[in-house]
């Protein structure tokens, strides 16, 4: 039965289930056939290794039909797991599209993956990235057209309908004019009882489809307003890519640059409810303290180096100051200088061959000159090696090369960049790094990508080939070295998002500026400018924090903020503990939210009595999250500004003191702010 057979909604979501039934039972047979084909495989094996060919042939066949088997036996799975997921809600949407010449429409169903009767017959329901989904969400009632591998299909739009299916029944259906009806989108937007972040196939606007759908453009950067859905289109996006470049892009080949482990557990599963398997994730300073290992022992965080700047603002210009461009001007002309004062040159001898001091001289600058300074010895002496191999017709154990190769690294005074980085900043004008052994090196986060930068000047750079896409969150808060640094560590396809406005420093940083200069002109630059996330309330409060006056605003009303004095902060937390209680029923998922990490501690600790002492054998709810933490729970989440920055709450309370008007102050509150879905509080409390 083809999709355009049948008109009704339910009609045809019961033909549907019925067939989704059939083949989670083909799968599960296949899987089960499979498994025993593998067992026999094996026991054939044992029982007949002893007896195979000298050559090896058999045995090579018998491996390769063992691998084959098993891939077959893991496609089978993975549709499996898809077929399962659409067991809940098949499709979202239709799109009833008469082609150019065509007498009757054809009928579209839309949902989270592909589903036919048999392998290779009509869908019965496109994957939302197929390329006739795209009328769904770019086209009204009318002349439409999409593009496939084949080419252009013009024609017209007669009719678009959307459905809300839950546990395989119709909640409703009905037929929209418009792509995405803005009473579905608000109800999809005021749903509470999600504790992560929501996948958003069913209300993909029009200016998120043509980012999500993009496969043009190497570097896409993404500038968008709190709420906006960026980070939800990233994801979508490189579903999207997986799904059309299967042949050369698997989950494996994309890395997403989080901010810490809890971000990274509140978007975990979107890539799996969309049919595809999870991504590498970590964070950007993660890996530079890996990366760094061997020259320090110990990295300061982020966090450290904010909750110094909340001591010490001027600590904040410093850090701007070293991980700027001028810096790394700066730096390039000292390595210059390198070049020469490095390097004490002389003839270097091994059983009966000679390099001389000048033809070392020779290599070093002339013949190796494009090989990083700190790596260039090594090829002058492979070069040396590769002489004395020759000459003596023989190769030389690896103990003889290690041995020739330290001869050739002593003409360095130096290749520790730890002293080499000491030594600038002390040229520089700056304090100069504490001289410590190697166990006792801790660098201060301001520090940290500076020596990275010097590294991969230094030394050669481990491209990381595997890579081939990354994705770049909470864009303003990476400096310029920290850009130059993906670039060159990441040369490949990237997808770059954030919001200025949320910076975590006093002055907005807009990396849009800067950018082109890093990775070129040709970079996408989009604006993603109305917010979804925030009541009107909520957005209009958080807006004038920070004087944002060109947001749109979807239209979605809720209660007024409150905002409330208070003399001290544990009578601020007793009206939380009050407020909390009042609508626990109500929502799932709360936070508290602070300026520093001493005062968000003290909170939950203060909290966490108060609940024991009112009811000793009550069940609630209550985290806290420090930087450590790893997982987005449900309940009333205890944390600091810069933590909560990229989730998002039923229900928000941001307390700050009442002295705290500087730059970074109004910061914090904005991104706490910002944070709320339905109810947000703010209190402030007089510091003692």
């Amino acid at each position: 039965m083809m999709s355009g057979n049948i008109e009704n909604g339910r009609e045809y979501l019961l033909h549907v289930m019925e067939c989704l039934k059939k083949r989670l039972a083909e799968t599960d047979a296949a899987i089960l056939e499979g498994e025993k084909e593998i067992e026999d495989m094996h026991e054939y094996y044992w029982e007949n290794y002893t007896e195979m060919d000298e050559y090896g042939y058999e045995n090579f066949d018998n491996q390769q039909a063992l691998f084959r088997q098993m891939n077959a036996n893991e496609e089978q799975f993975l549709l499996r797991k898809r077929f399962k997921k659409m067991m809940d809600s098949p499709f979202f949407g239709r799109v009833d599209f008469r082609y150019d010449g065509d007498d009757e429409p054809e009928l579209f169903y839309i949902g989270i993956g592909n589903l036919s009767e048999r392998a290779g017959s009509l869908p019965l329901v496109y994957d939302w990235r197929a390329p006739v989904s795209g009328l769904f969400y770019d086209y009204d009632k009318g002349s439409a057209s999409y593009e496939a591998p084949s080419g252009v299909f013009e024609g017209e739009i007669t009719s678009k309908w959307q459905y809300k299916i839950r546990n395989g029944k119709m909640i409703y259906e009905f037929e929209s004019d418009v792509k995405i009806d803005d009473e579905i989108l608000g109800a999809e937007l005021g749903s509470k009882g999600e504790v992560q972040l929501k996948n958003i196939v069913r209300t993909i606007q029009k200016e998120q489809n043509t980012i999500i759908r993009n496969t043009s453009d190497k570097i896409m950067v993404i500038q968008g307003a709190a709420g906006s859905g960026k980070t939800s289109v990233a994801l979508h996006r490189i579903a999207y890519l997986l799904y059309h470049d299967r042949e050369n892009l698997k989950s494996s080949n994309i890395l997403v640059l989080s901010p810490n482990g809890v971000f990274a557990d509140y978007i975990s599963h979107i890539l799996p409810e969309l049919g595809e398997e999870n991504i590498r994730e970590m964070s950007f300073d993660l890996f530079a303290y890996r990366e760094l290992k061997g020259i320090v022992s110990d990295c300061e965080d982020r966090y450290d180096q904010i909750e110094r700047s909340v001591l010490i603002p001027e600590s904040q210009e410093l850090c701007r100051e070293k991980q700027s461009a001028g810096f790394a001007g700066q730096m390039d002309a000292y390595m210059l200088g390198l070049e020469d004062e490095l390097m004490n040159f002389k003839d270097i001898e091994y059983k009966g061959c000679t390099l001389s001091e000048k033809e070392i001289i020779d290599l070093f600058y002339f013949k190796f000159l494009d090989i990083p300074l700190l790596s260039r010895m090594e090829a002058v002496a492979e070069y040396f090696i590769d002489q004395v191999e020759t000459l003596r017709d023989r190769d030389l154990a690896d103990e003889e090369k290690e041995e020739l190769t330290e001869r050739f690294l002593r003409m360095y005074e130096t290749r520790d960049c730890y002293v080499l980085y000491s030594r600038f900043l002390e040229e520089a004008g700056y304090d100069p790094l504490p001289r410590v052994p190697l166990e006792k090196r801790k660098l201060r986060y301001e520090d940290v990508y500076p020596v990275l930068y010097l590294k991969y000047s230094l030394f050669r750079c481990k491209n990381h080939h595997g890579i081939k896409h990354v994705v770049v969150d909470e864009m303003q808060d990476y400096s310029w070295i920290q850009y130059v640094l993906l670039r060159k560590l990441f040369p490949c396809r990237m997808t770059i998002l954030g919001d200025k406005a949320q910076t975590m420093e006093e002055q907005q940083q807009d990396v849009l500026k800067f950018l082109p200069k890093i990775f070129g002109r040709d970079i996408r630059k989009i604006v993603m400018n109305r917010s979804y996330r925030n009541t009107m309330e909520i957005a209009e409060y958080a807006n004038k924090l920070t004087g944002i006056q060109d947001m749109e605003l979807f239209e979605r009303h809720g209660e007024p903020v409150e905002e409330r004095s208070f003399a001290k902060l544990e009578e601020a937390l007793d009206q939380v503990i009050v407020d909390w209680e009042a609508k626990r029923a109500d929502y799932e998922t709360e936070a508290l939210i602070f300026f520093t990490e001493r005062e968000a501690e003290h909170a939950y600790l203060y909290i966490e009595e108060k609940l024991k002492n009112l009811d000793p054998d009550g069940e609630y709810q209550l985290s806290y999250m420090n930087r450590d933490s790893q997982n987005f729970k449900k309940g009333l989440t205890v944390t600091t500004f810069y933590l909560a920055k990229g989730l998002e709450f039923d229900q928000v309370f941001g307390v700050f003191a009442a002295d705290a008007e500087d730059g970074l102050s109004k910061q914090a509150k904005y991104i706490a702010a910002t944070r709320a879905l339905h109810e947000l509080h703010m209190y402030d409390y007089k510091k003692l």
